[in-house]
């Protein structure tokens, strides 16, 4: 503050002492993704959204949360800390995706028992070495900064989902991996290498083609997974009220991919599809049942783009660019666009 006027920082609306404070924050937290792992890193964003979603759930009018003010709590926990520097996805995970980007480069020798390229096993946790550490506090600040500019800018998307993949993207040009990858096969989505047992012919023992869910890319069971995933979605925004109770659950949920339980799948990008797609339904007064096929279409279409996704910018190269983000990231973008030509009555959950 100089003589009574607050600095305001361009573009993040927010003073300069409280940038100062977040950049530090962001970077505390992609240390802490990089020290445990960007996929635990994400568990705990799944916990710490389902805290507050659950919490907004309760905070319903006409009930006694209402009154003692937990609605401002409920939106403070899911947006403040679930999708801030604290464990805000594109912080905590992206800073675990770089960090471990980085690891395979720099320390060769501490790759795992793990069949693909180590700059992917966002499983990793690499506890209190000082530079991985640094590598993760760079892009958290990094994710952060990007995540709020386009929010700043009201650019027409998730710009959480838009900064986990940029930063992954970035990360890869950085550490000197190829930015798509080279396919095998006949072209970007011939996932047919895998299935033969085909090697790479760099001598490295991985295989030729590397899908990101061995147990989830085939189109059928991706197709299955999606309606069902979405349905969920849309009954939890439906019944709730809240668009991001369903995404937390599913978020959480890795904890057991995590723990190695086998065929688990990832469906946070479709149960999000299933909520997003109620909400912009619900704004026609559809009825109930409508409302579920609906909901099962954003999730089909949620966890298709994923798989689209993941054949073109992950399967090929060496470290991971997160499908669930970049399906995301695509279909916030068409329906942001699609609410600002007036073809759509709102814009989803993005606040344009």
């Amino acid at each position: 503050m100089i003589d009574g006027v607050v600095l305001q920082v361009p573009l993040l609306d927010v003073p300069w002492e409280h940038f100062a404070a977040l950049v530090i924050a962001a970077a505390a937290g992609g240390a802490f993704g990089a020290a445990v792992g960007a996929l635990p890193a994400f568990v705990f964003t799944g916990f710490v959204v389902l805290l507050g979603e659950g919490l907004a759930a309760l905070a319903g009018p006409g009930t006694r949360y209402n009154e003692l003010a937990s609605a401002e709590l409920a939106s403070g926990v899911t947006g403040v800390v679930g999708f801030g520097p604290v464990t805000g996805p594109h912080v905590g995970f992206a800073a675990g995706v770089a960090a471990t980007a980085y690891a395979a480069k720099r320390y060769p020798e501490m790759e795992p028992d793990w069949d693909y390229h180590f700059g992917k096993d966002i499983l990793f946790a690499f506890g209190t070495k000082p530079d991985i550490l640094a590598v993760g506090a760079a892009f958290g600040v990094l994710g952060m900064l990007i995540a709020r500019l386009f929010g700043g800018l009201g650019v027409p998307i998730d710009g959480i989902a838009f900064s986990v993949v940029a930063t992954a993207f970035l990360a890869r040009l950085v550490f000197g991996y190829p930015l798509i990858g080279a396919p095998a096969g006949d072209g970007y989505f011939d996932m047919t290498p895998f299935e033969r047992d085909e090697l790479r012919d760099d001598g490295s023992e991985r295989p030729a083609v590397e899908p990101w869910l061995p147990q989830q890319y085939r189109w059928s069971g991706v197709a299955a997974i999606g309606l069902v995933g979405g349905v969920l979605g849309g009954w939890t925004w439906m019944i709730t009220g809240t668009v991001f109770m369903a995404y937390g659950i599913s978020a959480a949920s890795l904890l057991f991919l995590n723990l190695g339980v086998a065929n688990f799948p990832v469906t946070h990008h479709i149960t999000l599809g299933g909520s997003t797609f109620a909400v912009v339904a619900g704004a026609y007064a559809v009825s109930e049942p409508t409302l579920m096929v609906v909901a099962a279409l954003g999730g089909l279409v949620g966890a298709l783009l994923g798989e689209v996704t993941q054949r073109v910018a992950y399967a090929h190269s060496g470290t991971h660019v997160d499908p669930p983000a970049m399906s995301i990231a695509i279909y916030t973008l068409v329906i942001g666009v699609l609410f600002l030509l007036g073809v759509l009555p709102n814009a989803g959950y993005l606040a344009l």
